[in-house]
């Protein structure tokens, strides 16, 4: 989760999530050389002694500015086209998680499992427990297996809603009518926050989302415990 201070992504807990951070690093040092080039270049023209300067022809100078921002892009869009087509990529998922966004809260279905549904609201802060975190603990956390691949299916009952988990790199919209699907591999146990992305009404901020990540035997142990609530 998030902490203050905090200035880069949390730290990755998905494949997904881990190339995203790499993507991060590698266009931040091309920002980083870019925005010194640019600013010796206006130091330099600042500090110079030179008072009368005339360029008529300089080829070299428009051949450089012209060919280097070309191989920057280039440099920068082929990474980003492989992790785009990464994200869109499900195949053979071991379990499938319908989360339908509701104001103000989540409703989880599990597909493979017939009885296994329930809805998730935030604890309100009145009554939570010690160290748990405000705004953020909900009452029924989404349990899935980790290292396992899990397809989410996305859609929402009234008004506009984003389920967004940024530790797994998920962020995809609830549309009412539609279904989106994406996929993520939890590659570590633990608990994983996200909240709502989309400004979906007056408790927004109210309808967080909790998974949790636990062994295959943990996993199999609640769904039968669900179930039989």
């Amino acid at each position: 989760m998030a902490h203050p201070s905090q200035l880069g992504f949390q730290d990755a807990a998905s494949p997904i999530m881990e190339e995203l951070l790499h993507f991060h690093d590698h266009v931040l040092m091309a920002v980083f050389m870019i925005s010194t080039l640019v600013l010796y270049i206006i130091t330099t023209m600042m500090t110079t002694k030179l008072t009368n300067t005339n360029a008529v022809d300089a080829q070299e100078i428009e051949m450089v500015w012209t060919v280097m921002p070309a191989i920057i892009l280039i440099v920068i869009a082929l990474p980003s086209l492989r992790i785009l087509y990464l994200m869109d990529e499900i195949n053979d998922p071991h379990l499938t998680v319908k989360a339908i966004g509701h104001q103000w809260y989540w409703s989880y279905e599990f597909t493979n499992y017939e009885d296994l549904t329930f809805d998730s609201y935030m604890i309100p802060t009145q009554e939570l427990m010690l160290g748990h975190s405000r705004l953020l603990e909900v009452d029924n956390h989404m349990t899935v297996p980790m290292e396992s691949p899990i397809r989410m299916l996305i859609s929402a009952e009234d008004v506009l809603h984003s389920w967004a988990v940024p530790s797994l790199g998920i962020k995809t919209d609830a549309i009412p009518g539609r279904l989106n699907q994406t996929t993520f591999i939890a590659s570590r146990p633990g608990l994983f926050y996200g909240q709502c992305s989309e400004i979906c009404g007056a408790n927004h901020s109210f309808m967080p989302i909790v998974v949790e990540s636990v062994p295959l035997n943990n996993f199999q142990s609640w769904s039968s415990s669900m179930m039989n609530l």
